[in-house]
C-alpha cells in the first residue's frame, strides 16, 4: 500500500520539472526581444544624432543652379553677312573668325579719306608757299617804303637849300605816301595768307591734316569691324545669323559662354545662412553624373532676398501679412580641378552641400 500510494505522488513533480524548461524558453525569447528593441532603439538613436549633427554642419539645398559669363557676339557696323566660320556648341578661342561681313563700302570709304588726307596735305604745303610769297611782298615794301623816307627826308633838305623845286617835293612825298599804302596791304595780304594756311606766328596749326587722320582711321577702324572675331575662350550658342543677312550695329548675332569659369547660385533658406562663410568648402552633385562629386568654394552671399531684387518685389505694408521663408542667394565658385573636361553646363540643377566646419561640441553649446 505504502508503495502504490507513493506512485500517484510523483505525478505533480513531473509536471512541475515540464513547466520550467517552457518558463525558461519564454523568459529567453522576451529577452532577445528586449535586446533587439533595445538594439533598434540605439542604432535608430544613433542615426538620429548623425543625422542631427550633419543637418547642423552640412548645410544642402536643392534650389540651386549653374550660371557662367555669356558674352553676346553683336557687330559694330553694318552690313551684309558674307561668311559664317562657326557652328552651334562649337569651342572658339578668343580672337578667332566668327563671322565676316562685306567690306567693299569700307574700302572705298578708306580709300577716300586717304586721298583727301593728301590733298590736305598738298593744299597746305600750297598755302605754305603762298605765305612765304606774302612774307616776300612785305620784305619788299618795306624796303621800297624806307628807301621813299630817305629820298624824303633828302628832298626836304635839298628844297630847303632851295636846290630842287616844289614840284619835285611833291612828287617824293606822294611817292613815301604810295609805299606805306603798298607796305600795309602786303602786311594784310600776308595775315590773310597765314589764316587760310593755319599759321599764326611761329606755331603752325596742322588742324586740317589731323582732321583728315582722324576721318581715316575711322574709317580704317570700320573695316575692321567687319570682320567679327571670337572676345572669349569659350562655346557658341544661340547662334541666329546665316550667310546673306543684313545686321545692324548691336544685333545679336550669337554668344560665347566660357565654361572655365562657372559659378553656382544656391538659394538657401534665410534660417540656413547663420553659419555659411564666404571660403567655406563646398561639394555638390549634378542629375546627370549621379555617381560623381564636384567641388567649390563659398565666394559671397547676396546683399538682399530673391524677392527684393525681382521686377515685381512684395508690398507687404498692405492687406494680411503671412509670413515666408525667404532665400537668399548664395555665390559658389566651382573648382575648375573638379570639372577638368567641362562637363557642367549652365542652367543644370545642383544640390550643393556646404561645410561649415562647425564641431560636436559647438552644436551643443548651441542647444544647451
Amino acid at each position: 500500500m505504502h508503495e502504490e500510494d507513493l506512485k500517484p505522488a510523483s505525478l505533480p513533480d513531473t509536471e512541475e520539472q515540464a513547466t520550467v524548461p517552457s518558463d525558461k524558453k519564454l523568459l529567453t525569447r522576451q529577452r532577445k526581444a528586449a535586446l533587439i528593441l533595445i538594439s533598434i532603439l540605439l542604432l535608430g538613436a544613433w542615426f538620429g544624432a548623425r543625422w542631427f549633427m550633419k543637418s547642423r554642419t552640412h548645410l544642402s539645398t536643392d534650389n540651386a543652379f549653374i550660371e557662367a559669363h555669356i558674352h553676346p557676339v553683336t557687330p559694330r557696323v553694318d552690313g551684309t553677312v558674307t561668311t559664317v566660320l562657326v557652328r552651334d556648341n562649337q569651342l572658339v578661342k578668343k580672337g578667332d573668325l566668327l563671322v565676316m561681313l562685306d567690306a567693299n563700302d569700307y574700302r572705298v570709304a578708306v580709300d577716300k579719306a586717304e586721298a583727301e588726307l593728301g590733298i590736305a596735305r598738298n593744299e597746305t604745303s600750297g598755302d605754305r608757299l603762298q605765305v612765304a610769297a606774302s612774307r616776300a611782298a612785305v620784305q619788299s615794301a618795306r624796303i621800297q617804303r624806307d628807301q621813299a623816307e630817305l629820298d624824303l627826308k633828302r628832298g626836304t633838305a635839298l628844297f630847303g637849300k632851295e636846290v630842287i623845286p616844289r614840284e619835285q617835293l611833291d612828287r617824293l612825298q606822294t611817292a613815301q605816301q604810295l609805299s606805306e599804302a603798298r607796305l600795309k596791304q602786303a602786311e594784310e595780304s600776308l595775315k590773310k595768307d597765314q589764316a587760310i594756311a593755319g599759321i599764326s606766328g611761329e606755331s603752325t596749326n596742322k588742324a586740317r591734316i589731323r582732321k583728315q587722320q582722324a576721318a581715316l582711321e575711322e574709317n580704317r577702324l570700320k573695316l575692321g569691324y567687319t570682320r567679327i572675331v571670337a572676345p572669349v575662350d569659350g562655346y557658341i550658342t544661340r547662334k541666329g545669323v546665316e550667310v546673306g543677312a543684313t545686321v545692324q550695329p548691336g544685333q545679336a548675332l550669337m554668344a560665347v559662354v566660357p565654361l572655365s569659369n562657372t559659378w553656382i547660385t544656391a538659394n538657401y533658406k534665410e534660417s540656413q545662412l547663420t553659419h555659411i562663410k564666404p571660403g567655406q568648402q563646398v561639394t555638390f552633385r549634378v542629375d546627370s553624373y549621379p555617381g560623381q562629386t564636384f567641388k567649390g568654394t563659398v565666394d559671397s552671399i547676396m546683399a538682399g532676398t530673391g524677392a527684393a531684387f525681382s521686377l515685381l518685389p512684395p508690398e507687404n505694408a498692405t492687406g494680411n501679412y503671412v509670413k515666408v521663408v525667404q532665400r537668399i542667394p548664395v555665390k559658389i565658385k566651382i573648382d575648375s580641378s573638379s570639372d577638368p573636361r567641362h562637363l557642367l553646363r549652365v542652367g543644370m540643377s545642383v544640390e550643393p552641400t556646404v561645410l561649415t566646419g562647425r564641431t560636436a561640441s559647438d552644436i551643443m553649446k548651441e542647444l544647451f
